[in-house]
Order: structure tokens, then C-alpha cells, then sequence
């Protein structure tokens, strides 16, 4: 049996896990276009959203360590509690997520395009409906509650650590892949041998 690892590993922990074992597999929860925009060499694209849809059908066929790894680590600790009874018994999270991971220097593969973290889409989009509602109350006051209710949701979205706002930007065109084969992205997660990556 191999030995266990750490609920989170820094950057500097995955590198070592990779070289000692090199069966580790990343896998990143973020968008299809966030992958595409800039992503960790050899990872594998397995959205949320999709682990959301399918969490009863996933069941890991390997012992592989496994680590999750989103924009700044929160969308990779909802993944780990949605896979928790697949039978993945070593899995991991980066800390501070892909950021950490660029601000330590370690290798990223980046596409064409610069697509935005979701993180920055909310906030685009928020803060958006909030300037043209505030400005636009001073015409029609009552769409003054139309940013009350964006911050209320942007509160409801920091306490619960949940976001509707990102999961509703998700399914935008942008933010998903060209063709998304969802059967193909979860064996990355659970199959024996997931095919190569780049």
C-alpha cells in the first residue's frame, strides 16, 4: 500500500510527488476555457461542474495520487468533497492553487487567447451590474436594489464558498470547451490508464 498524502500540498510538494511517483495525477477543476488559457503540463481537464453532474457515477479503478488543482484552491475543495466516496483514497489539493503555482515559477503551458479566470469574469460581471444599476437609479430608484441584491449574492457566494454567479458564467460558450466529452474528461480522474497529456 502506498503511503498516504497530505489533504493539501504547496507547489514545491507536488513537484517532489511527481518525480517520486510519476503515476500522479493533476487534475484541474476549472473551466474548459480557463484550462485552455494556461494550465500544468501533463494535467488533465475534469471540470466541477461535470464532477457535480456525475459525482454518483465516479468510481476509481487506481491508487494513483491524485491532486486537484483550480484557480486559488477553493473550486479544487469542493471537487475533493464531491469525489470523497469514489474510492480515491489519496488525493490532494494544491494550496493556493494554479496562482501559487505560477508565482513559484513552475512550469505552465499557456494557450492563445488569455482567457480570464472565473474569478475575474464574477467580478467583471458584478461589479458591472452594480455601476450601471447605481448609475441608472438615479433615474429610476428602485434599481438601486439590484446591486443591493448583487452584494447580497457576492456575500451568500464568500460565506457558503459557493458562487451561482460562476456557475452560471461556466456554461457560457467561452468558458466551455469546443467539444466536451464527458465521459472521456472523468476516466482522467477514475480510469486505470487515462490516456497522455501535454
Amino acid at each position: 500500500m502506498d503511503s498516504p498524502i497530505s489533504a493539501s500540498l504547496t507547489p514545491e510538494q507536488v513537484r517532489e510527488l511527481q518525480e517520486r511517483n510519476p503515476r500522479t495525477r493533476v487534475i484541474d477543476v476549472r473551466t474548459p476555457g480557463e484550462f485552455a488559457g494556461m494550465h500544468i503540463p501533463g494535467s488533465y481537464n475534469v471540470p466541477l461542474d461535470l464532477l457535480r453532474e456525475h459525482r454518483r457515477e465516479l468510481s476509481a479503478e487506481h491508487d494513483d495520487p491524485v491532486v486537484l488543482v483550480c484557480r486559488s484552491g477553493m473550486r479544487a475543495d469542493q471537487a475533493r468533497a464531491l469525489v470523497e466516496g469514489s474510492g480515491l483514497e489519496r488525493i490532494s489539493v494544491l494550496r493556493g492553487g494554479i496562482s501559487e503555482w505560477e508565482r513559484t515559477g513552475a512550469p505552465l503551458n499557456r494557450g492563445a487567447g488569455g482567457r480570464w479566470a472565473m474569478e475575474r469574469q464574477v467580478r467583471l460581471v458584478a461589479g458591472s451590474i452594480v455601476l450601471a444599476s447605481v448609475a441608472a437609479s438615479a433615474v429610476f430608484g428602485p434599481l438601486k436594489w439590484v446591486a443591493a441584491a448583487v452584494g447580497a449574492g457576492l456575500t451568500f457566494a464568500a460565506v457558503t464558498d459557493s458562487c451561482l454567479m460562476a456557475r452560471l458564467l461556466a456554461l457560457l460558450p467561452y468558458n466551455r470547451a469546443d467539444s466536451c466529452d464527458a465521459p472521456a474528461m472523468l476516466t482522467a480522474l477514475t480510469d486505470a490508464a487515462p490516456a497522455a497529456r501535454d
